[in-house]
């Protein structure tokens, strides 16, 4: 299977020398700032320089003056309040944030979280029960709730106070609630919708904390709301990229002790900054690893863990569970391809829809999205219940021009339940109904051809020999990089490639290449094997040593500054590349 990909140069025009003279940048950053949909000066300075100030007061939020209210009356009556959230990072890091804000100011406050396999997502009836049974008073979600129409409904049959806080899409109507904060719900008019679970969380204790007249400091769990929003996939943009670059600036001075153990054991503390390729790949994995293989209550232990020595062996613990989940990923994903390829799903097939017997259910979500990377195709992996035979559980991870959620809300008389955001889903299905739901998807995806290739898109179409260390150096202003705001793409082409050469690791390749002006570059990349593979079949030599004729490459390439033993220089990264053809 070759997955070609469409490259696409952005067309966006304004007077790129006049803002980059206003602003102090050069106008390729200019040009870069405007392709990121920053088409005002007022837009462009609070991209660059925004701060914790310029985020909407938290008051803006529909309901959250009168959780603040309900909770403070609570919390002076010693009643005693409940937390339950959902076992990803998001709903972990909500549930500390809340969990110990909560404490802080004197509440009787205890937490849960479901078991992935035993519980589902979210709330449920039995976990309401359980807490009656403990004499709770009030339950308060996070990370969840919106759709939690049975325990709710229980809840008040019981006579319990609910407080929803969550940050998942409506379906329909809203469950009864004494108070609902969501920025999904109707008549919400905080500006900003796109943020997790955990930030709801944080803004409604921040807001606690003012009306205690003891107000947080701008920074305080900015930290775990950083880890939530990059691990939930929120967009990178507005409030959210301010929020995630203040949570790396001070997160390898946590006072955390569980959070410190993480990042040591991890090798994160070594002065080095923390980026979003650590919270998303390293720190969040792990953290979802328990509530994936294990429990989530044990990542929420080691975030309230105050014994240094006793943080560093949860957290030894949950890395080596974290290891342990790779491998078992590894043999799903190659589970998976092996089923497209026998059957022929990608050249017949839109959504991809599959069953993976044998894999760890709480996988499928990760599973999905090595497959949606590999095929670019929506797909949904479902794979067998621990409890319940004749249930598939699953989940699906999508793409820009296809709204899963939509689609799941479609097909919903096939599905046991669901629920999720345009571009991750999950739910259950009965094993019946998995080749029907893969029927109904693909008849009604709307989806063309052209859609369903991956476009790439360059900032700037560059000569490696204009790239610059003060380039850079502006770039980095940028970051923190991720969802919504991509890393700046460059384009060079007719690039000759003179050598090959990997590290003893075989994980890093160090490509030489030489333009038409006989400037040679080498350019890096951490993805070698099919790029080694290309080159061998291009060169019609199998063996990289005996290569007498390279061919020519066309580069899609980033760069960055490599700091070693003080010294700062400019490093080029391979990001697409092909074999050059003559125009």
């Amino acid at each position: 299977m070759i997955r070609e990909k469409d490259w696409r140069v952005y067309t966006k025009r304004a007077d790129f020398s006049a803002i980059a003279e206003r602003l102090g940048i050069s106008p390729v950053m200019a040009r870069i700032l405007v392709n990121r949909d920053m088409d005002t000066d007022e837009k462009r300075e609070e991209y660059l320089f925004g701060t914790l100030n310029m985020i909407p007061d938290a008051g803006r939020m529909r309901g959250m003056d009168q959780a603040v209210s309900l909770l403070r009356k609570k919390i002076e009556n010693g009643q005693k309040i409940r937390i339950i959230s959902d076992y990803d990072v998001d709903g972990v890091t909500s549930n500390y944030v809340l969990y110990d804000g909560l404490k802080r100011l004197g509440a009787d406050v205890s937490y849960d979280i479901p078991d992935r396999i035993r519980d589902g997502y979210g709330m449920n009836i039995r976990m309401v029960e359980e807490a009656y049974a403990d004499s709770v008073d009030t339950l308060l979600t996070c990370d969840n709730g919106i759709s939690a129409f049975a325990a709710i409904d229980r809840a008040k049959e019981l006579g319990m106070t609910v407080v929803v806080t969550d940050h998942h899409q409506v379906q329909g109507e809203l469950p009864a609630a004494d108070v609902i904060v969501n920025p999904w719900q109707p008549l919400c008019e905080y500006p900003f919708k796109t943020i997790c679970g955990v930030e709801v969380a944080y803004k409604l204790i921040r807001r606690l904390f003012e009306a205690d007249g003891s107000p947080l400091e701008p920074t305080e769990y900015m930290e775990f709301v950083a880890l939530g929003t990059v691990c939930d996939v929120m967009p990178v943009i507005g409030e959210n990229r301010i929020i995630v670059r203040e949570g790396m600036r001070i997160m390898p001075s946590t006072e955390n002790p569980g959070l410190k153990a993480l990042l040591s054991v991890n090798g994160l503390l070594d002065g080095r900054d923390i980026t979003v390729y650590h919270l998303g790949f390293i720190i969040g994995p792990s953290i979802n690893s328990e509530g994936r293989l294990a429990s989530a209550k044990e990542a929420m232990d080691l975030l309230l863990t105050t014994d240094p020595l006793e943080a560093e062996e949860r957290a030894l613990a949950i890395k080596q569970l974290n290891d342990e989940r790779k491998s078992a990923t590894e043999a799903g994903v190659a589970a998976a391809i092996s089923i497209i390829e026998q059957e022929g799903m990608w050249e017949k097939d839109k959504v991809f829809v599959i069953h993976v017997p044998g894999i760890h259910e709480s996988l499928a979500g990760i599973v999905a999205g090595k497959i949606k990377e590999r095929y670019y195709r929506p797909t949904i992996i479902f794979t067998d219940s621990a409890e319940t035979p004749e249930i598939l559980k699953g989940s699906a991870r999508s793409i820009p021009d296809y709204n899963i959620f939509e689609a799941l809300t479609s097909a919903a008389d096939l599905l046991d339940h669901f629920g999720g955001h345009p571009m991750a889903a999950g739910g259950s299905v009965r094993r019946e109904n998995v080749d029907l739901l893969r029927k109904r998807l693909n008849k009604e995806a709307a989806l063309t051809e052209e859609q369903l290739v991956e476009k790439v898109y360059i900032d700037v179409p560059m000569p490696l020999c204009h790239a610059s260390l003060a380039l850079a150096e502006q770039i980095q202003q940028l970051e923190p990089f991720g969802t919504g705001n991509p890393r700046p793409l460059f384009a060079d082409r007719g690039l000759q490639v003179e050598g090959l050469e990997l590290t003893p690791s075989g994980k890093l390749l160090k490509l030489k290449v030489r333009d038409r002006n006989r400037n040679f570059f080498t350019i890096k990349s951490f993805s070698p094997e099919m790029l080694v593979n290309d080159i061998k079949m291009w060169s019609e030599c199998d063996d990289c040593d005996k290569i007498v004729k390279y061919p020519q490459l066309d580069l899609i390439y980033r760069i960055s500054v490599n700091e070693y033993n003080g010294d700062r220089s400019l490093e080029f990264w391979v990001e697409q590349y092909r074999k050059h053809e003559e125009q």
